[in-house]
C-alpha cells in the first residue's frame, strides 16, 4: 500500500506554549510502507529519506570485518585479567558487525540466526588498559568543577584531544568504529557535493530543518578535517558557516538579529550548536579573523537571543524555559546555548558566555532532565524522545568534557537511566510504537543518546543495542562508544516490559529481540493531557507486528501548520477535530462516534511469564510463555458505564487475543487501521489480511448478536464536525471495523499470523474468560 508523505498547508497558527512547537508540516503517517511481493534486503530505497541516512545504512550493510589482533597486558599481576579482556574483545571482533544487514523498509538490524557462545554473552564493559582496545582515562580531572572553568586544551566539546589521539588506532581495531568512520566520510563526501543549505522558512514557523541539516554537515566536515588535516573539509565548513551568517551572495534570512528565527528558538539553538562545534573542534585550524567571525555570528544571532529570552523582556521566547516545559524544547534550547557558551568561554569579552551558563544549567536541571518519567518513558511521544535526549546528552557530555562535571544533569532525575530501556522496548521489528506526533525530520537528532547513557550509567546493553541501528554512524558515537563493550544486548533481556507512571501507561510484548519476523505487540492507556500537545485521543491504542510486517499501526502526525493543531489539549481543542488526532483515527473503541474524554485516568494491570532471551539469536519460545495487559478505560469515555480492554499473547506468543468488555449507552465501534488488503468471510467473522506474501487472519470469537467485521476507509464520518482545514489523506489505509448499537458486550478478537511451517491445528482457539479472571495460563 502507498506510504503518505504529503506536505500540506502553510497557514499561520497560534503557539501551543511560548515560542511554539516544532513547525514541520510533513506527514510521517503510515502504517506499513509499501512492500514488494517478495521481501528484499538491500541498501535501502525509501522515498524522501535524507541523503545522510542513506549513507549511514549503506555502512551498516557493509561486509563483516575480519578479526583484529591485540596485545596482551604485560604486567604479571594483571596478566590473567588482561588475557580475559583480550579474549572477550577478540571474540567480538572476529564476528565484526553483529547485524549483517538493515531491513530496507523498517530500518531495523537483521541478525543471523545463529549461536555464538563466545561473543553472544552477558553485556559487559571489559576492564582493560590496552590502548588497542579501549580509551585511556581523561587527564582532565578537576577537583572542584565549575561551568565556567574549562579545560586548557581543545576540543572541549564531547571529543577531547586525548580521544582524537587514540581514535585512529581504535578504528583499526574495532569493526564498529571502522564502519562508522567510513560512513561519516561517505556522508561528508556527499555533503561536499551539495550547495550550502538553503534558507527555508516553513509556513512562517521555523527553519528547524535547515538548522539541523547545517549542524549535521558541520559535524561531518569537522570530523573529517580532524582525522585528515585536509583543508578541503575546513574550507567547506567555513562556507557553510558563512552561508548561515548571510555573508554569501543572496544572503540567508532576514538581515537583522532575528536571522536564526529566535521566535522559534529550536532553530536558534541548533544553529548555535553547529557553530559551537565548528569553533571548538577546528579551533586551532581557524585563522584569528575566522574565529572572530564565527564567534561574532554565534553571539549576534544565537547567544544574545538566548540572553534576551532569559531576561523576561520578550514573551515570544518564554515557552522553552520558564513555564515548566519538561520536554524536548527545554533540552534542545538549553543545550545549544550551553555548547555555544562553552565553546567561546575565555575568548568572549562580552561576558555573555558566563552569563548564559549560570542560567542554562540550573534551568535544564529543573525542566529538561525531568522530562523522563519514573519508568523511563519520555513525556511527549516515542519520536520526540529523539530530540529531547539528543539535546540532553549533548549538553551533559559537553559540560563533562569541557568542565569535568555534568552538574547533576544525569542524577537529578533518579529514573533517567531507565530511558534507554524505554527506547529499546518501544522499538519493534516494525519500527517504533509511534503513537502521537512523530515530529519534524530528525537529521542530527538520533537515538545515540543511549550510547552516552550506556557509558555513564554502566549499562552496556544500551550501547550493544544502539550500535547496530541505522543511525549509529554519527560523529558523537566515535567518542561515546566504548570499544571495550562485549556481549549481546539480548542475552538475558526480558521479552516484555510494562510502563506504569500515571501519565504514560503502556506495555511492550514480543517473541524475540533478534528475529525481524517476530511477534511484537504494544498497547497503551495513559492520560490524554500533559504531553506537550503531541498526543492523540488514543486510550486503548495498539500496534501489531509479525512476519516482518506491521499489521495494525499508527497514522502519525497531522499537518503541523493546520489551524488549531497545537492550540491546546482541552476537550474542545481544534486539535481533536483532525482525523489522525481524534479517537476515530486510533486502534481502539469508538463510542457514539465521539472523541475520548481528555480527563481520562485509566488504571492498568499486567503480568508476564518473565521469559528472557538467551545468548542465541534463535529464540525458542516456551509453550507456556505469555504476557497480558489490561486497562480499565471507563474514564476515557462518555456514555459508558464500564469498559476494559485486555491484550494477551497466547500459544507460546504465536497468537494475540484482544478482548473488550464494554457497557455503553450509545453506539460501539471497534476500529483498527491497516495497510493490508482485507477480505472478509461470508459470515463476517474472519478477516484475512495480506501484505505482499505475508498473511494474518483476524477472527471474531463468540460474536455477540449483530457483530461482524466490515471495512471502512480511513476518513472522517460525514457527520463529524468540520476541522478548520482538510485532513491529510490516508491513502492505502483500511479500517477494520465491528459496529454495534448501545449495549453490553464482550468482543474477543483473535489475531493469527500465518507462520511458515505452522499447521492449522497448531493454532489455538481460547475459551471465553472474563478479564477479571485472566492469568498467564488463561485464556490459552
Amino acid at each position: 500500500m502507498t506510504t503518505n508523505y504529503n506536505a500540506l498547508g502553510s497557514q499561520a497558527r497560534n503557539s501551543p506554549y511560548g515560542s511554539g512547537d516544532p513547525y514541520y508540516n510533513e506527514s510521517s503517517g503510515y502504517i506499513t510502507p509499501a512492500r514488494p511481493p517478495k521481501k528484499a534486503i538491500n541498501k535501502w530505497v525509501k522515498f524522501g529519506v535524507p541523503v545522510a541516512v542513506v549513507v549511514i545504512v549503506g555502512a551498516v550493510l557493509g561486509g563483516v570485518l575480519g578479526s583484529r589482533s591485540s596485545k596482551n597486558a604485560s604486567a604479571s599481576s594483571s596478566a590473567a585479567a588482561g588475557a580475559a579482556a583480550t579474549s572477550a574483545i577478540s571474540a567480538k571482533n572476529e564476528i565484526g558487525l553483529f547485524a549483517t544487514a538493515t531491513d530496507s523498509q523498517y530500518l531495523v538490524p537483521i541478525y543471523p540466526m545463529t549461536t555464538n557462545t563466545a561473543a553472544f554473552t552477558t553485556p559487559t564493559f571489559v576492564s582493560t588498559t590496552d590502548t588497542n582496545l579501549a580509551w585511556p582515562q581523561d587527564p582532565f580531572q578537576p577537583s572542584n568543577p565549575s561551568p565556567t572553568q574549562v579545560r586548557s586544551d581543545r576540543p572541549r566539546l564531547i571529543a577531547p584531544s586525548y580521544k582524537w589521539d587514540s581514535l585512529p588506532n581504535l578504528i583499526k581495531n574495532d569493526p564498529y568504529l571502522s564502519s562508522w568512520n567510513n560512513t561519516i566520510f561517505g556522508n561528508a563526501t556527499q555533503y561536499m557535493a551539495l550547495p550550502p543549505v538553503v534558507y527555508y522558512m516553513d509556513g512562517g514557523n521555523g527553519i528547524l530543518d535547515p538548522a539541523r541539516e547545517i549542524k549535521q554537515r558541520v559535524k561531518a566536515f569537522s570530523y573529517a578535517y580532524r582525522l585528515t588535516n585536509d583543508t578541503k573539509w575546513l574550507d567547506r565548513t567555513y562556507v557553510e558557516l558563512q552561508n548561515a551568517a548571510g555573508n554569501l551572495t543572496g544572503g540567508w534570512g532576514p538581515d537583522n538579529s532575528t536571522k536564526w528565527n529566535p521566535t522559534h528558538f529550536l532553530d536558534t539553538a541548533e544553529l548555535t550548536a553547529a557553530y559551537a562545534i565548528a569553533y571548538d573542534w577546528l579551533y586551532n585550524a581557524w585563522t584569528p579573523s575566522q574565529r572572530s567571525s564565527i564567534m561574532t555570528t554565534m553571539i549576534t544571532y544565537g547567544l544574545s537571543n538566548g540572553a534576551i529570552a532569559y531576561s523576561n523582556n520578550d514573551p515570544l521566547y518564554f515557552g522553552w524555559w520558564n513555564t515548566n516545559t519538561e520536554g524536548n524544547w527545554n533540552c534542545v534550547c538549553n543545550n545549544g546555548l550551553t555548547m555555544g557558551a562553552l565553546a567561546i568561554l575565555g575568548d568572549d569579552t562580552t561576558g555573555i558566555a558566563a552569563q548564559l551558563l549560570a542560567l542554562t544549567v540550573p534551568n535544564a536541571l529543573q525542566n529538561c532532565a525531568l522530562a523522563i518519567s519514573s519508568d523511563g518513558t519520555w513525556s511527549e511521544t516515542a519520536n520526540y524522545w529523539y530530540f529531547g535526549t539528543t539535546g540532553h546528552a549533548e549538553m551533559a557530555s559537553s559540560l563533562l568534557t569541557a568542565t569535568g562535571s555534568t552538574y547533576d544533569l544525569l542524577s537529578v532525575n533518579p529514573d533517567l537511566h531507565l530511558t534507554g530501556q524505554y527506547h529499546m522496548y518501544v522499538s519493534g521489528p516494525g519500527s517504533l510504537f509511534n503513537y502521537g506526533d512523530c515530529g519534524p525530520n530528525k537529521y542530527s537528532s538520533t537515538a545515540n543518546a543511549i550510547m552516552f547513557y550506556g557509558q555513564q550509567y554502566n549499562m552496556p546493553q544500551f550501547q550493544l543495542f544502539q550500535r547496530d541501528q541505522f543511525d549509529a554512524a554519527d560523529p558523537w558515537n566515535m567518542f561515546w562508544y566504548n570499544p571495550a563493550v562485549t556481549g549481546a544486548f539480548w542475552d538475558g533481556l526480558a521479552l516484555d516490559n510494562f510502563f506504569n507512571n500515571n501519565t504514560d501507561q503502556w506495555g511492550s510484548m514480543r517473541s524475540s529481540w533478534t528475529d525481524e519476523n517476530a511477534l511484537y505487540v504494544a498497547v497503551k492507556a495513559g492520560t490524554l493531557q500533559g504531553h506537550q500537545t503531541h498526543n492523540d485521543l488514543d486510550c486503548g491504542d495498539f500496534v501489531v507486528d509479525a512476519l516482518g510486517v506491521r499489521w495494525f499501526g499508527e497514522l502519525g502526525s497531522g499537518d503541523y501548520n493546520s489551524i488549531g493543531y497545537f492550540s491546546n489539549d482541552s476537550q474542545e481543542s481544534q486539535r481533536w477535530l483532525y482525523y489522525r488526532k481524534m479517537t476515530e483515527g486510533q486502534n481502539t473503541i469508538l463510542v457514539n462516534q465521539q472523541n475520548q474524554n481528555v480527563a481520562a485516568a485509566p488504571t492498568i494491570t499486567y503480568d508476564t511469564s518473565g521469559t528472557v532471551q538467551g545468548s542465541s539469536t534463535v529464540m525458542n519460545v516456551p509453550g507456556n510463555s505469555s504476557a497480558y495487559f489490561i486497562a480499565d478505560l471507563t474514564s476515557a469515555y462518555f456514555n459508558v458505564t464500564s469498559f476494559s480492554r485486555g491484550v494477551h499473547l497466547i500459544n507460546g506468543r504465536k497468537q494475540v487475543l484482544i478482548q473488550d468488555e464494554i457497557n455503553a449507552s450509545a453506539s460501539v465501534m471497534w476500529r483498527a487501521h491497516t495497510n493490508a488488503t482485507v477480505s472478509i468471510s461470508s459470515d463476517g467473522f474472519t478477516a484475512t489480511l495480506t501484505i505482499g506474501s505475508a498473511t494474518t487472519t483476524v477472527q471474531l470469537l463468540n460474536p455477540p448478536s449483530g457483530a461482524a467485521f466490515t471495512t471502512m476507509s480511513a476518513v472522517r464520518f460525514p457527520s463529524d464536525p468540520t476541522p478548520p482545514q482538510p485532513d491529510q489523506p490516508n491513502d492505502g489505509v483500511t479500517v477494520l471495523v465491528i459496529s454495534l448499537p448501545a449495549g453490553s458486550y464482550t468482543l474477543e478478537v483473535l489475531i493469527n499470523p500465518q507462520w511458515p511451517g505452522m499447521s492449522s491445528n497448531s493454532y489455538t482457539t481460547p475459551g471465553s474468560v472474563p478479564l477479571s479472571q485472566w492469568s498467564l495460563t488463561s485464556p490459552s
